[in-house]
Protein backbone atom coordinates (compact mmCIF):
# COMPACT_ATOMS: atom_id res chain seq x y z
CA UNK A 1 0.00 0.00 0.00
CA UNK A 2 2.86 2.52 0.69
CA UNK A 3 4.85 2.20 -2.46
CA UNK A 4 1.56 2.41 -4.50
CA UNK A 5 0.79 5.68 -2.19
CA UNK A 6 4.16 6.89 -2.88
CA UNK A 7 3.69 5.99 -6.66
CA UNK A 8 0.31 8.47 -6.71
CA UNK A 9 2.39 11.14 -4.97
CA UNK A 10 4.71 11.36 -7.41
CA UNK A 11 2.81 11.98 -9.91
CA UNK A 12 1.48 15.54 -8.46
CA UNK A 13 2.97 18.72 -6.47
CA UNK A 14 3.40 20.38 -3.12
CA UNK A 15 0.75 22.91 -4.63
CA UNK A 16 -2.01 20.64 -5.16
CA UNK A 17 -0.97 18.71 -1.78
CA UNK A 18 -1.44 21.48 -0.22
CA UNK A 19 -5.25 22.70 -1.28
CA UNK A 20 -5.88 18.69 -0.43
CA UNK A 21 -4.96 19.30 2.76
CA UNK A 22 -6.28 22.92 3.03
CA UNK A 23 -9.44 21.07 1.98
CA UNK A 24 -9.63 18.81 5.26
CA UNK A 25 -8.49 21.42 7.21
CA UNK A 26 -4.64 19.65 8.07
CA UNK A 27 -1.58 21.61 8.53
CA UNK A 28 1.52 20.29 6.51
CA UNK A 29 3.09 23.07 4.04
CA UNK A 30 6.02 24.38 4.82
CA UNK A 31 7.54 27.14 3.48
CA UNK A 32 10.86 28.65 2.98
CA UNK A 33 12.99 25.34 2.98
CA UNK A 34 14.59 25.66 -0.70
CA UNK A 35 16.31 22.92 -2.63
CA UNK A 36 19.78 23.94 -2.50
CA UNK A 37 21.25 21.04 -4.70
CA UNK A 38 19.16 20.21 -7.66
CA UNK A 39 15.71 20.79 -9.69
CA UNK A 40 14.49 17.45 -8.34
CA UNK A 41 11.73 17.40 -6.48
CA UNK A 42 11.50 14.55 -3.39
CA UNK A 43 8.85 12.17 -2.06
CA UNK A 44 8.93 9.57 0.57
CA UNK A 45 8.27 8.30 3.43
CA UNK A 46 10.22 9.82 6.87
CA UNK A 47 12.90 9.37 8.59
CA UNK A 48 12.96 11.98 11.36
CA UNK A 49 15.65 13.30 13.28
CA UNK A 50 16.46 15.94 16.60
CA UNK A 51 18.84 18.14 16.62
CA UNK A 52 19.92 20.02 19.51
CA UNK A 53 23.01 22.04 21.72
CA UNK A 54 23.12 20.00 24.56
CA UNK A 55 25.58 16.85 24.47
CA UNK A 56 24.40 13.47 25.37
CA UNK A 57 25.74 11.89 28.28
CA UNK A 58 28.14 10.43 28.45
CA UNK A 59 29.63 12.30 25.39
CA UNK A 60 28.39 11.80 21.51
CA UNK A 61 28.69 8.11 20.56
CA UNK A 62 28.05 8.18 16.75
CA UNK A 63 27.80 11.27 13.90
CA UNK A 64 24.89 12.89 13.79
CA UNK A 65 22.05 11.20 11.37
CA UNK A 66 23.72 8.09 10.81
CA UNK A 67 21.20 6.22 12.43
CA UNK A 68 19.08 7.83 10.40
CA UNK A 69 21.05 6.68 7.01
CA UNK A 70 21.70 3.24 8.24
CA UNK A 71 18.45 2.59 8.84
CA UNK A 72 17.28 4.51 5.33
CA UNK A 73 16.55 3.39 1.55
CA UNK A 74 14.79 3.76 -1.54
CA UNK A 75 11.61 5.73 -0.56
CA UNK A 76 12.95 7.27 2.08
CA UNK A 77 13.65 10.86 2.71
CA UNK A 78 15.27 12.12 5.86
CA UNK A 79 14.24 15.14 7.89
CA UNK A 80 16.16 17.25 10.30
CA UNK A 81 15.12 19.59 12.88
CA UNK A 82 18.02 21.75 13.73
CA UNK A 83 15.97 24.87 15.25
CA UNK A 84 19.05 25.76 18.19
CA UNK A 85 19.77 29.10 16.38
CA UNK A 86 23.21 28.26 16.20
CA UNK A 87 24.83 28.40 12.98
CA UNK A 88 26.06 25.32 12.52
CA UNK A 89 25.30 22.32 9.13
CA UNK A 90 22.66 19.38 10.56
CA UNK A 91 24.08 17.93 7.31
CA UNK A 92 27.23 17.84 5.04
CA UNK A 93 29.05 16.13 2.27
CA UNK A 94 29.78 12.55 3.73
CA UNK A 95 26.17 11.79 4.71
CA UNK A 96 24.91 13.31 1.38
CA UNK A 97 27.34 10.50 -0.28
CA UNK A 98 26.09 8.02 2.55
CA UNK A 99 22.48 8.50 1.85
CA UNK A 100 22.58 8.11 -1.96
CA UNK A 101 25.01 4.94 -1.55
CA UNK A 102 21.47 3.53 0.91
CA UNK A 103 19.09 4.70 -1.97
CA UNK A 104 17.68 7.62 0.14
CA UNK A 105 15.75 10.01 -1.76
CA UNK A 106 16.88 13.03 -0.34
CA UNK A 107 17.00 15.04 3.09
CA UNK A 108 15.04 18.19 4.11
CA UNK A 109 16.53 19.82 7.12
CA UNK A 110 15.21 22.47 9.17
CA UNK A 111 18.23 24.65 9.73
CA UNK A 112 20.93 25.01 7.81
CA UNK A 113 23.03 22.47 5.65
CA UNK A 114 26.38 22.33 4.51
CA UNK A 115 28.50 20.76 1.17
CA UNK A 116 26.22 21.98 -1.32
CA UNK A 117 28.58 22.47 -3.97
CA UNK A 118 29.43 18.65 -3.44
CA UNK A 119 26.06 17.26 -2.53
CA UNK A 120 25.06 19.06 -6.26
CA UNK A 121 28.21 17.37 -7.86
CA UNK A 122 26.38 14.07 -6.96
CA UNK A 123 23.02 14.67 -7.84
CA UNK A 124 21.79 14.43 -4.14
CA UNK A 125 18.99 17.03 -3.69
CA UNK A 126 19.37 18.42 -0.23
CA UNK A 127 16.55 20.94 0.52
CA UNK A 128 17.44 23.31 3.97
CA UNK A 129 16.36 26.25 5.55
CA UNK A 130 19.77 27.87 5.02
CA UNK A 131 23.61 27.02 4.20
CA UNK A 132 26.54 27.02 5.67
CA UNK A 133 30.05 25.85 6.18
CA UNK A 134 30.60 25.95 9.66
CA UNK A 135 30.45 22.22 10.78
CA UNK A 136 27.90 21.25 13.92
CA UNK A 137 31.02 19.23 15.74
CA UNK A 138 30.92 20.45 18.93
CA UNK A 139 27.90 22.56 18.26
CA UNK A 140 25.00 20.51 18.18
CA UNK A 141 24.30 16.87 18.60
CA UNK A 142 21.55 14.23 17.57
CA UNK A 143 19.02 13.97 20.14
CA UNK A 144 16.75 11.92 19.29
CA UNK A 145 15.72 9.81 16.01
CA UNK A 146 12.89 8.62 14.63
CA UNK A 147 10.65 10.59 17.41
CA UNK A 148 8.63 13.61 16.72
CA UNK A 149 10.03 16.98 15.07
CA UNK A 150 8.80 20.40 14.67
CA UNK A 151 9.54 21.59 11.13
CA UNK A 152 8.01 25.10 10.28
CA UNK A 153 4.83 24.72 12.35
CA UNK A 154 4.22 21.28 11.65
CA UNK A 155 4.65 18.03 13.90
CA UNK A 156 6.66 15.32 11.82
CA UNK A 157 6.69 11.74 12.99
CA UNK A 158 8.81 8.72 11.51
CA UNK A 159 6.89 7.00 8.31
CA UNK A 160 4.65 10.32 7.59
CA UNK A 161 4.95 10.90 3.56
CA UNK A 162 6.47 14.06 2.30
CA UNK A 163 6.76 15.80 -1.16
CA UNK A 164 9.17 18.80 -2.13
CA UNK A 165 9.19 21.24 -4.85
CA UNK A 166 10.41 24.26 -6.36
CA UNK A 167 6.68 25.78 -4.09
CA UNK A 168 6.95 24.26 -0.43
CA UNK A 169 7.35 21.54 1.68
CA UNK A 170 3.94 19.59 2.58
CA UNK A 171 4.18 16.92 5.23
CA UNK A 172 1.35 14.53 4.95
CA UNK A 173 0.38 12.61 8.24
CA UNK A 174 0.35 8.62 7.54
CA UNK A 175 -2.68 7.86 8.38
CA UNK A 176 -4.29 10.77 6.41
CA UNK A 177 -1.76 10.30 3.50
CA UNK A 178 -4.76 8.09 0.60
CA UNK A 179 -7.18 10.33 1.63
CA UNK A 180 -5.18 13.51 0.57
CA UNK A 181 -3.80 11.72 -2.06
CA UNK A 182 -7.29 11.03 -3.31
CA UNK A 183 -8.65 14.67 -3.17
CA UNK A 184 -5.15 16.00 -4.51
CA UNK A 185 -5.54 14.06 -7.84
CA UNK A 186 -9.08 15.46 -8.21
CA UNK A 187 -7.93 18.79 -7.68
CA UNK A 188 -5.27 17.73 -10.31
CA UNK A 189 -7.60 16.53 -13.04
CA UNK A 190 -10.12 19.55 -12.42
CA UNK A 191 -7.07 21.20 -13.11
CA UNK A 192 -6.32 20.16 -16.10
CA UNK A 193 -9.34 20.57 -17.30
CA UNK A 194 -9.28 24.20 -16.73
CA UNK A 195 -5.71 24.58 -18.24
CA UNK A 196 -7.32 23.06 -21.02
CA UNK A 197 -10.17 25.67 -21.89
CA UNK A 198 -8.10 28.80 -21.25
CA UNK A 199 -5.28 27.38 -23.64
CA UNK A 200 -8.55 26.90 -26.06
CA UNK A 201 -9.56 30.51 -26.10
CA UNK A 202 -11.84 30.20 -23.24
CA UNK A 203 -12.32 33.73 -21.04
CA UNK A 204 -10.10 32.91 -18.18
CA UNK A 205 -12.96 35.05 -16.31
CA UNK A 206 -15.48 32.40 -17.23
CA UNK A 207 -13.34 29.56 -16.90
CA UNK A 208 -12.38 30.46 -13.12
CA UNK A 209 -15.36 31.86 -12.35
CA UNK A 210 -17.19 31.50 -8.65
CA UNK A 211 -17.09 27.84 -8.34
CA UNK A 212 -13.21 28.12 -8.20
CA UNK A 213 -13.20 29.54 -4.67
CA UNK A 214 -15.38 26.77 -3.80
CA UNK A 215 -13.58 23.81 -5.37
CA UNK A 216 -11.65 22.94 -2.38
CA UNK A 217 -14.42 22.48 0.37
CA UNK A 218 -16.09 20.40 -2.58
CA UNK A 219 -13.02 18.11 -2.81
CA UNK A 220 -12.98 17.16 0.46
CA UNK A 221 -16.75 16.52 0.89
Amino acid sequence: MSEDLLDRLKTLDSCAVSDAMDSLGLPGEVTGINNQTTRDKIVGKTLTVKLGSTPPKGGSTRHLCSGAIEAGGQGDVVVIEQLTGIDAAGWGGVLSNAAQHNGIEGVIVEGPARDIDEAAGLGFTVYARSHTARTARGRVYEQSFNTEITVGDVLVNEGDYVIADGSAVVFLPADRAEEVIKIAERIVAKEKLMTEAVRAGKPIGEVMGANYENMLYEMGD
